[in-house]
């Protein structure tokens, strides 16, 4: 018995293929469909005629991503800038920041306790490793040197 290959699928059938798996940027789609074999111009136009057709939303992959990063503890910081490397606009990225209404201090409370339970920082020096602990999280610098100096004498 003798397989012949599949026909080569368009780049619509590829795209959806690709969302199917989870939500994706418009410039994270482009780009694969170009590492797919297909044109850039054709590329661009499917990914527009899916957006038409909310397949394909930069505002829903937005709100994905705040969602899955807060979870995994990251802060407001880090995930703006994983989403402007999306090509995920200013003004999108705000709306679902607001829209997902994370409480920043608390999660970076949470995380903090739950890294630093029962190990009190004796020393300034300790205190700012771990303030720089919370800022390589995403979480602003203020906000992370506030929880080392109060949460660090626990």
């Amino acid at each position: 018995m003798v397989r012949t290959p599949p026909p080569p699928s368009s780049p619509r059938d590829r795209a959806i293929g690709l969302l199917a798996r989870r939500e994706q940027s418009q410039r994270e789609l482009q780009r694969k469909l170009i590492a797919k074999g297909v044109t850039a111009d054709a590329a661009k136009a499917t990914v527009e005629q899916l957006a038409q057709a909310r397949l394909q939303s930069d505002p829903r992959f937005a709100g994905m991503i705040v969602r899955k990063r807060s979870q995994d503890g990251y802060g407001p910081l880090r995930i703006r800038m994983e989403l402007h490397s999306h090509g995920i606009s200013t003004e999108q990225i705000e709306l679902a920041l607001a829209a997902e209404a994370v409480d920043w201090q608390q999660l970076a409370q949470r995380l903090y306790q739950r890294k630093f339970a029962d190990q009190p920082a004796s020393s300034f020096k300790e205190r700012a490793k771990r303030a720089n602990w919370l800022a390589q999280r995403g979480f602003p610098s203020e906000l992370a040197s506030r929880l080392a100096h109060l949460l660090g004498d626990d």
